[in-house]
């Protein structure tokens, strides 16, 4: 017999399986004798109260012995079956790929970037020297702009997909296998370039590509059918099933779109700053502690206020993380975030952005908004005084008006500026901010002090332009053939969304054709 069942533990017996056990025999009220095993199906921390616990839910199996679940998917060999082109390898170009394996279709994986080891050097010449290669850096590249910038893996999106498959092939390819259970599943940036790696092996040994330094410079149209790419300007690959799936950065393919006369949009967006506390006021006041147990994670928190019509909101929320440049272009400073797998840095991070309307931004231009968020980044260099040194501001002063007289220590590598942020946000984001973090401080006690630096600018939380594409078919609605997928076309929001979104896309591709 088979339950499933939720019990609660202390976090210093969440690791105990006698104590696990003892607590499912008191819950069930049966014998510990007769349970024979017990899967965890799900693991959350509880906050709410005082006392910090851990939620489990758990299926147990009593007097019966436990099965084990054997996840597998059928890679068939497609050297020479009929090809898909991917243009873009993040997660949603990599699990399109290998989607299209599973259903006996070759995908050619088109990378602008570098493999990931390569991309390290480039990393590297960012964080130290403040050079931007605008082939390779921390949005371009394999494995996009998740693999060096944490791997969070939660998701609202449980209707778009199977999550869980998502999941499961993380782990095959060299996840830990607690991301099945985490309410907030994380890979860690340090693990997530030999998964990313592994999931190119395994697309190579099925006889599907993967090109690197492969930029797509334009697209191949007949009769309002996709015919295929010309790459780095010169060489053409003809297919007549496209997957457009290059992320939320790539401004080229939006600016040839609209060129070429392909159907774009203008896309509401989010603004702000990327905002850094010490993790111990973290930590104390998400666990109501003075030091954090050594049994508790680096504490996370997400927090939202409604200021007048506008939304304020905190995102891609990075406990014991790093503030990374992610600028794409020289002469921008783009701000994200991300943690290593144990979390284990001194300050925790999280963008804090303000909703963006296709009202504030007038024209009819439908890249008004990805001009606007330009305009925001190369100002935010130019107050930075280059070398990609990000304008910052302690928070109190930056709510009260003034200056700083000085910046925190914090994880930003190229350094920051104290500055006035008002100077690089629209009025309206600055004010909206100003009115939202003394609030956050009133729901989370320690949050508004001067003690955390906000550094600028928050810009690319997702894409200013949607490429339009059919809800049935997934296909452009002018060109037969083109699949917008993910991020870059307005319809993902994270690696796990993302991911789904390019395995709809491929099954999309196998009705097409």
């Amino acid at each position: 017999m088979q339950k499933e069942i939720e019990i609660t533990l202390a976090p210093e017996d969440i690791g105990q399986e006698v104590l696990l056990k003892k607590s499912l025999s008191l819950a069930l009220n049966v014998d510990i004798s007769k349970i024979k095993g017990f899967k965890i199906l799900k693991r959350s921390i509880d906050a709410r109260s005082r006392k910090v616990i851990y939620r489990l839910q758990v299926r147990v199996f009593i007097e019966e012995e436990p099965v084990t679940e054997v996840f597998a998917v059928n890679y068939p060999n497609v050297s020479n079956n009929k090809h898909v082109i991917i243009v873009g390898a993040g997660p949603a170009g990599l699990f399109a790929a290998l989607q299209c394996i599973e259903n006996g279709l070759k995908p050619i994986v088109l990378e602008r970037g570098k493999d990931v080891k390569q991309r390290r050097r480039d990393l590297a010449a960012i964080n130290k020297e403040g050079i931007v290669n605008t082939e390779s850096n921390y949005c371009y590249g394999e494995g996009g702009a998740g693999t060096y910038s944490d791997g969070k893996l939660y998701t609202r999106s449980n209707k778009r997909g199977d999550i869980n498959k998502v999941l499961q092939i993380f782990v095959e390819h060299g996840a830990t296998d607690d991301i099945l259970i985490d309410a907030r599943p994380h890979i860690g940036t340090n693990k997530l370039p030999h998964i990313i790696t592994a999931i190119r092996e395994r697309i190579l040994n099925a006889g599907g590509e993967v090109r690197f330094d492969q930029k797509v410079t334009d697209i191949l149209v007949e009769f309002g059918k996709i015919k295929g790419v010309v790459v780095n300007g010169e060489d053409q690959l003809i297919g007549d099933s496209v997957i457009l799936a290059t992320g939320h950065s790539a401004r080229d393919i939006y600016e040839l779109l609209h060129q070429k006369n392909i159907l774009v949009e203008a896309k509401p967006f989010a603004l702000g700053v990327r905002i850094e506390h010490p993790q111990a006021i973290i930590d104390a006041a998400q666990y109501h502690c003075d030091i954090r147990s050594e049994f508790l994670p680096p504490a996370y928190y997400s927090l939202v206020e409604q200021v007048g019509s506008r939304g304020v909101f905190s995102f891609c929320m990075c406990p014991g993380g790093i503030i990374a440049p992610c600028a794409t272009h020289e002469n921008e400073i783009v701000v994200n975030g991300w943690s290593p797998s144990k979390r284990n840095n001194p300050f925790a991070n999280s963008g804090t952005v303000v909703q963006i309307t296709l009202e504030d931004v007038k024209g009819e231009d439908p890249l008004r908004m990805m001009h606007f968020q330009a305009e925001i980044e190369r100002t935010a260099f130019n107050l930075g005084g280059g070398n990609l040194v990000a304008p910052g501001q302690r928070m109190v002063d930056f709510v009260e008006n003034r200056i700083s007289v000085d910046l925190p220590k914090n994880s930003y590598l190229p350094g920051t500026k104290s500055v006035m942020l008002k100077e690089t946000l629209p009025d309206f984001v600055a004010s909206s901010l100003r009115n939202a973090l003394p609030l956050f401080g009133k729901k989370m006690r320690g949050y508004y002090t001067n003690e955390a630096i906000l550094v600028g600018v928050e810009s690319r939380s997702s894409s200013p332009v949607r490429i339009p594409r059919d809800k049935e078919t997934f296909q452009h609605p002018q060109i037969a053939g083109l699949f917008p997928c993910a991020e870059g076309a307005g319809y993902a929001g994270g690696i796990v969304s993302a991911a789904i979104d390019g395995v709809n896309c491929a099954n999309a591709v196998l009705k097409y054709i």
